[in-house]
Formats: structure tokens, sequence, C-alpha cells
């Protein structure tokens, strides 16, 4: 679809008029060696010399060839076909995907970051296990990086933008026709989305939040992992195609009771047209969580059994 290194623009039939959308349509990946937040020894560096950009690859390989490595009495690790590699910083040489605050550091208030070391310490509880675990979602900023399956299909109409993610296989649904959000008491685990366009970029407001998720589900997170948003998460979205083969990705996340300000995220989504995205069957032939859970109680019995 896209023929020339210029912005495509579609030109949607609506009745009685047309309408002028960027083309954002395609498969777009994002897997990153780069770090959501940067690390605070770098202050407030924002990018990388070319040079330190090959020297933090070079460690980060070095870095995975030792830590997927088995240690005696391990289980084992993911088998290597299910976990991608190859991974390098993004092109833009950002030391953070966190451009905003200007250390690159999520503004956390003390009392969400002990919720989520509570939780992060109890994944073994139907209680605190998170959503992903149980297979229901990956969580509201969905388009954060993780170690596989790091694909998005973007499909527009008139009305509507599609953006389906790999990872568990969630489809959102956005209309574009103006219409307001639900009722503030409809709460969903993705929210409620509605999208504009603002001249070539595509703008996605998201409210009406339950506080029963967590922001972020996955170790790719780093310290995100396992903190919980309220009803009052506010998400913005704004996708730019800046060129034949890149969407410059950007979210600004709000919601006050778990951070003392908004911050914001930004990468680039990458076109691949040879991608393959499969289905992600969460839970077929999944005996992970009831084993945990069940694993879990019976160590709870035997501890009982030992008391005087």
């Amino acid at each position: 679809m896209w023929k020339m290194a210029t912005a495509v623009v579609l030109l949607l039939a609506v009745p009685g008029r047309a309408m002028a959308q960027t083309d954002l349509q395609g498969v777009w990946t994002n897997g990153t060696l780069t770090p959501l937040e940067r690390p605070p020894a770098l202050g407030t560096k924002a990018f990388y010399t070319e040079t330190e950009a090959a020297e933090q690859e070079q460690q980060a390989t070095q870095r995975r060839a030792a830590t997927r490595a088995p240690r005696p009495g391990d289980v084992g690790n993911d088998n290597e076909a299910f976990v991608d590699t190859g991974y390098k910083l993004v092109a833009t040489r950002q030391t953070s995907l966190v451009v905003d605050p200007p250390d690159g550091r999520i503004p956390l208030r003390p009392a969400a970051e002990a919720t989520r070391d509570f939780n992060v310490a109890n994944v073994d509880s139907f209680e605190t296990m998170s959503p992903w675990d149980r297979c229901i979602t990956r969580s509201p900023t969905h388009i954060f990086p993780a170690g596989y399956n790091n694909a998005y299909q973007i499909v527009q109409t008139p009305t509507h933008v599609v953006i389906m993610s790999e990872m568990i296989h969630e489809a959102r649904v956005i209309p574009l026709d103006g219409r307001p959000h639900l009722a503030p008491q409809i709460q969903q685990w993705l929210g409620d989305s509605r999208g504009r366009w603002e001249e070539a970029t595509l703008v996605i407001d998201t409210t009406n939040f339950h506080d029963r998720g967590w922001i972020s589900t996955h170790a790719g997170s780093g310290r995100l992992r396992g903190v919980p948003h309220s009803k009052s998460l506010h998400l913005v979205e704004r996708l730019t195609r800046t060129d034949p083969n890149t969407i410059t990705y950007q979210m600004t996340v709000e919601d006050p009771e778990v951070y003392e300000r908004p911050w914001t995220f930004s990468m680039p989504l990458v076109r691949s047209d040879d991608y393959q995205i499969f289905e992600y069957a969460c839970h077929e032939g999944n005996e992970a969580t009831s084993l945990i859970l069940r694993g879990a109680r019976t160590l709870e019995r035997e501890a009982s059994d030992k008391r005087p």
C-alpha cells in the first residue's frame, strides 16, 4: 500500500464527502533492548552516541547469554523457539522509552510502589495474580515491548481504527466518529477509547477504567510491573507515520492516585510486512495457573500442620 517515500493519505468514502486519513495500516513491531526507564546513573542523558549504542547492544548480548545458561537446580527457561532474539536499541538511540519527566523515570507514589511490591511477592494467590497470568488481558499499556510477541496489526475504516496486539490476541476497536465516552459507571479492563485526527496524527483518548488491573504485567517494564491503576487512569496515545516504515508512537499516562505527575512513553513502531502473527491461545492446555494455586495451598496446609 505504501509505494513512495512520502506520507500516504487514504481518501475514505463517507456518505456525502471524502475524508483524508494518514495510512497507518499494516503489521508493526517494537521489540527493543531500550529499557522503559533510564538507568539512574545516566541522569538527564536522553540519547546515546552511535558508539555508545553499539557498546550497549554488545553488553546486552553478553548478559543474555549469561542469564540463559541453566544454573544448578533451575527447572529451565522458555524454549529458545518461543523467545525473540536479535533486538537492538531503538533507532533514535534514546536511553529510555520514558521521555518525560526529563530524567526518564516514572514518578511513582510510595503507596503505589508498596502495592506493587506486595503484588509481585504474592503471585501465587488468586487475589494478587496478574491479569496476564490469568489470561484476561496483558494491560492497558499494551504497546510496552516485552521479550516476544511484539507485533501489532492496524486496520482502518472510515469510522474506526482497530489495533490488534499479538500478545493475548486483543483487538481494540476505536471509533473515529466523534461519539462521547461511555457513561462513567461503565468501567472496563482496557477502558473506553475514542480516536480523532489532528492533521497527520491519530490521537486516541482512553478513560473508563476499573481499578482491578495492573498498569503493566511483564518483566520488560521493570519496576512498573505489578503497579495498580485506579479508576482515574487516563491514557492519551499519538500515532504519527513519519516515513514509509515508521510510526512514532507516544503515550501519556495520567493517574493522580498512582503517580506524582503525568509521564510520557515514546518509541518507533517499525513496519514488518513479512512478520507472521500466529494465534495466541493463552488457556488452551495451560495448567500453570491452577498448578501454582494448588501448590501454594498445599504449602499453606503443610505449614499449618507443623504448628504446635
